[in-house]
């Protein structure tokens, strides 16, 4: 394989200032992951405040008997036992689990966090894990519910799974059957092309989809059997193991809960004020934290000195809801802005990977880390890629045809090819011959008026209807010149469709079990050889 960078426009203007720029806007982020020395000082900060962390012993007792379970492989465990140790190093990256392990992004994300974990183990010469964050605490399950592929007549394909429950519920308690999985497994062998590796990627697909009760455990079977090997440790946020380690954050949430609105509040002014938009929400008076009621996840916010929700159903004070949280710590939750924190007071965090939409609203708890008597980890941008097949290649060097050119829409671009191709130049002669017809029509239409008013209604309509049949000749001509040429306009469709499918880049719309089973399971250890690179730029993957 053949990798180009590939710089893309557009994106997060404070992303891409935090990317290009980190100058400008370092003042909202505590720290750049491509600078050595920021990643010294991390090291050391962290160092000095082990004692404000969750106990390291107890967590990576939850952190083994979640990963036996799921990613059972002996260099997670290694990576486990390192963890254990005071003076062990955490690099994270984090994504809502998905149907097959949705998008490409995401395993760019875990290959990003391997990488930047070696990288950081080599510099810091001390050990730093890997660590993948399944934000299965999250209730939008129409994000991850779905994924897409190519299916065998080069057409973007969707898979869903469906939920019979109603409940607004965190995606890793929402219960898939066997049945389902089954049936959606088999779907995707149906649209899958026949290859020497099919049914090896079915069989592993099978066995983590088959014993999986929920997504999260389906995506994390999938995570841990293609990454497990490279000793990537998975956590759930939603793991009930996880909670009685998190309730002393919890509780500083709440005791000091205003003084985190305040702090997220002056962020928010201090990003809006260099220029920049605010990529989540900061709303006066929320909590910035659920609350599992009757198997509903319900967003609180304070209202007369009490935490509640938008409907009223739940309603505590301060210290009910202190007492809630010692009695059932299962029923709390974090929001996107509270998530970073509590992260950081799990692990030991030396950098977090993170895509151009998540830098962005991280600048938002920036100030809020200092509140709860942390800091802000580096952060690094994900590495970000579109795979272009040899046989596309192929198909674009024969239409003279750019990456940037895909990207930007071919329709222009494919209507003057088919132009080319006709040596007739019937377009021209139509559109000639429609505008002698009119000149040589028209004078008479006007003559005809001077005999009588009514012949001049009468010639203009009669022009038009003439003018519609010779369209509709040219019409069907441009049909026909395209039928003759249908082979070609597959091959510009396929282009379309495997690199920029639904007008959104390939990353974030296709599944890697379609690339697995097209190049073998030796394709993820040919991408995990590429260098890494945090300067946030997009690369091609020419096959």
């Amino acid at each position: 394989m053949n990798v180009v960078p590939e710089p893309l426009p557009g994106g997060s203007a404070l992303a891409s200032d935090y990317i290009h720029h980190y100058e400008k806007v370092g003042h909202l982020y505590g720290g750049d992951f491509r600078n050595e020395e920021s990643r010294a000082e991390r090291a050391q900060w962290l160092d000095s405040s082990e004692n404000l962390r969750a106990d390291r012993a107890k967590l990576a007792a939850c952190l083994r008997k979640y990963n036996l379970q799921h990613n059972p492989d002996a260099a997670v465990m290694n990576s486990l036992a390192l963890l254990e140790q005071q003076g062990t190093l955490v690099v994270t990256g984090g994504q809502q689990s998905g149907l097959f392990t949705g998008p490409l992004f995401v395993i760019y994300k875990a290959i990003t966090t391997i990488q930047a974990a070696k990288e950081a183990e080599t510099q810091l010469g001390r050990p730093v894990v890997p660590l993948f964050w399944i934000a299965g605490e999250d209730h939008d399950w129409d994000e991850v519910n779905h994924t897409y592929v190519l299916n065998r007549a080069g057409e973007i394909t969707k898979l869903k799974v469906d939920k019979a429950d109603e409940h607004r519920s965190s995606v890793s308690t929402i219960k898939v059957d066997e049945a389902i999985w089954l049936q959606v497994t088999e779907q995707l062998n149906g649209l899958l092309q026949e290859s020497e590796f099919k049914p090896q990627i079915m069989e592993f697909i099978r066995q983590s989809s088959g014993t999986a009760g929920s997504m999260s455990d389906a995506f994390a079977k999938l995570i841990g059997s293609l990454f497990g090997r490279f000793g990537l440790i998975l956590l759930d946020s939603a793991d009930p193991g996880l909670r009685k380690l998190e309730a002393p954050l919890f509780a500083s949430l709440i005791e000091r809960n205003d003084e985190l609105e305040t702090a997220y509040q002056a962020a928010a002014a201090n990003i809006a004020g260099g220029g920049y938009e605010l990529q989540a929400a900061v709303v006066a008076g929320g909590a910035n934290l659920f609350y599992i009621h009757e198997g509903n996840r319900l967003l609180l916010h304070k209202e007369a000195g009490r935490f509640t929700d938008r409907k009223g159903t739940i309603s505590f004070s301060t210290e009910e809801l202190l007492r809630r949280l010692e009695t059932h710590p299962e029923r709390f939750s974090n929001n996107v802005l509270t998530r970073p924190l509590m992260q950081d007071y799990l692990l030991p965090v030396l950098a977090t990977v993170l895509g151009q939409g998540e830098i962005a609203y991280w600048a938002i708890p920036q100030l809020a880390f200092e509140v709860v008597g942390e800091r802000m980890p580096l952060i690094i941008p994900r590495m970000s890629f579109t795979v272009v097949e040899g046989t596309l290649h192929k198909h674009m060097d024969k239409y003279g045809l750019s990456y940037g050119d895909v990207r930007e829409g071919l329709d222009q671009r494919r209507q003057e090819w088919l132009a080319a191709q006709d040596e007739l130049e019937l377009g021209r002669r139509f559109e000639e011959t429609k505008a002698a017809f009119s000149a040589m029509y028209e004078p008479i239409i006007e003559q005809l008026g001077t005999i009588q008013v009514g012949l001049l209604k009468l010639g203009s309509n009669n022009k038009d209807k003439i003018l519609d049949q010779i369209t509709f000749l040219q019409a069907k001509a441009q049909d026909a010149m395209e039928k003759q040429n249908e082979a070609a306009l597959r091959q510009w469709e396929r282009i379309e469709l495997s690199l920029m499918p639904l007008g959104k880049l390939q990353e974030r719309v296709y599944n890697i079990m379609y690339y697995l089973n097209r190049y073998g399971p030796a394709w993820l250890d040919e991408l995990m050889k590429i260098p890494a690179d945090y300067s946030g730029t997009h690369r091609i993957i020419y096959m």
